[in-house]
């Protein structure tokens, strides 16, 4: 049975395990950094903007002085920096742990990644699709590794729209937006463990959600009078971002978790408390979906997952 207040005392020690974290230098990815280098790990910190990945080491290293991090550059709106990223590891490591795709971009106004693609689905579903089929060979040459997504509650107001998936169309909503790109983080992470399956390969996908959690992914809306209004009420229900972290922690490195799995807090309709399983919706666990989101995000990123 699985733990319902498991909490950063069960987290195992990490000595020999290599962990990449995109997004590591704020938020949810910083505190996963963290609590990974203070077990052991040697942890790849993935970040934009280089300076402020250093910034996040040093912050980290003054409190933990062992803590083995090496700070990289990935930009997750243009595939030449994921490939770039990809290629470096590949030289530098032959094996990969985990991959803890936590980046990601919430509510913002329209844009385009630099390949063109609507930028939250291009950044949240995307760049991390095309990072870890190009990272794959690294993943395969490892016993017992994860892919672990961060997908979000908003997932459950999603809606796979196959005929307008990067509003080339127009009707662009920057919520809507949003939501579509962590149902994709969903439907990818479930059809990713289905491919691990059928290939026999010895790595699990497993995604998870922090719930309500105090970061700054919310600053696109900061100025807006409805974000004004109910900000008082999510402060009162939201979480810091050291608990809202655990949930993909977990799905990291407890020895329980199982592939295809879905991770998020166990109170207050998922918005807060210690991380336990849980489920995502229906469309989710759409299979046509799925199969039809891989078969796009392969097209649009032109990254071919060798699974054989």
């Amino acid at each position: 049975m699985k733990s319902n207040k498991w909490s950063f005392n069960d987290i195992p020690d990490l000595a020999g395990k290599v962990i990449i974290v995109t997004g590591g230098n704020t938020g949810l990815g910083y505190e996963a950094v963290k609590l990974f280098s203070k077990r052991n790990a040697e942890v790849i910190l993935a970040s934009r903007i280089i300076d402020r990945g250093n910034a996040a080491k040093e912050r980290i290293q003054a409190e933990y002085p062992h803590a083995n991090i090496t700070v990289q550059s990935l930009d997750l709106a243009d595939l030449s920096s994921i490939h770039d990223f990809a290629d470096g590891y590949a030289k530098q490591y032959k094996k990969l742990d985990i991959l803890l795709n936590n980046a990601g971009i919430m509510w913002c106004p329209y844009g385009k990644t630099k390949d063109g693609f609507e930028s939250q689905m291009g950044i949240n579903h995307l760049g991390h699709f095309a990072l870890t089929g190009l990272l794959l060979s690294c993943l395969k040459n490892t016993p017992q590794s994860r892919v672990v997504t961060v997908s979000s509650l908003g997932h459950r107001s999603g809606h796979m729209d196959f005929d307008n998936l990067l509003f080339e169309k127009g009707g662009y909503k920057p919520t809507q937006a949003y939501f579509n790109s962590k149902l994709a983080n969903l439907l990818f992470t479930y059809e990713l463990q289905r491919k691990f399956e059928q290939h026999n390969i010895d790595c699990i996908a497993v995604a998870a959600h922090p719930g309500g959690s105090a970061t700054d992914l919310s600053r696109h809306v900061e100025g807006k009078i409805w974000f004004k209004l109910l900000y008082p009420i999510f402060i009162l229900l939201a979480q810091s971002a050291l608990m809202g972290t655990l949930p993909e922690v977990r799905a990291a490195v407890d020895s329980n978790v199982k592939g295809g799995e879905y991770y998020g807090p166990r109170s207050v309709g998922e918005m807060r408390g210690y991380p336990v399983l849980v489920e995502s919706t229906a469309d989710s666990h759409n299979v046509a979906d799925a199969k039809k989101l891989w078969d796009i995000s392969k097209k649009l990123t032109n990254v071919e997952y060798i699974l054989n």
